[in-house]
């Protein structure tokens, strides 16, 4: 199937997961977020998350910092 990454097509195998697509992406123990249709997935739901042909995923990395 096709989605969406961050703009781009991307092919995943068909019934992937939200998890499926982080390893396939070697980001697996990132610190990342990911959201789905504009609906932000909980990284606890990521096994779960059943993805779509089509689905417009954004995946971004979370950068530390800030103040001290």
């Amino acid at each position: 199937m096709v989605i969406q990454l961050n703009g781009k097509d991307h092919t995943l195998t068909d019934r992937a997961t939200a998890a499926d697509l982080v390893t396939s992406l070697q980001l697996t123990g990132k610190r990342i977020a990911m959201e789905v249709n504009l609906e932000i997935i909980p990284r606890s739901s990521y096994d779960s998350h059943q993805l779509h042909e089509g689905d417009k995923i954004e995946i971004v990395h979370a950068i530390g910092g800030g103040a001290q």
